[in-house]
């Protein structure tokens, strides 16, 4: 390692969230994405992404 001081700064910001906030965090923000693009009607025609696809035979 460099005796950088901004390295420092680096590690100690990546290092001071506890596992357990992170996660919840990410998994919220995964969470209400995969509610706007999935499960939420289009204001457009009141299909879901999922009802829009053309079935293939």
């Amino acid at each position: 390692m460099s005796d950088d001081p901004d390295d420092n700064k680096i590690e100690a910001a990546l290092s001071a969230e506890p596992l357990s906030r992170a996660i919840g965090e990410r998994y919220l923000t995964y969470a209400l994405s995969t509610i706007m693009h999935r499960a939420l009607p289009d204001a457009r025609d009141g299909l879901k992404p999922v009802h829009r696809r053309i079935p293939t035979s």
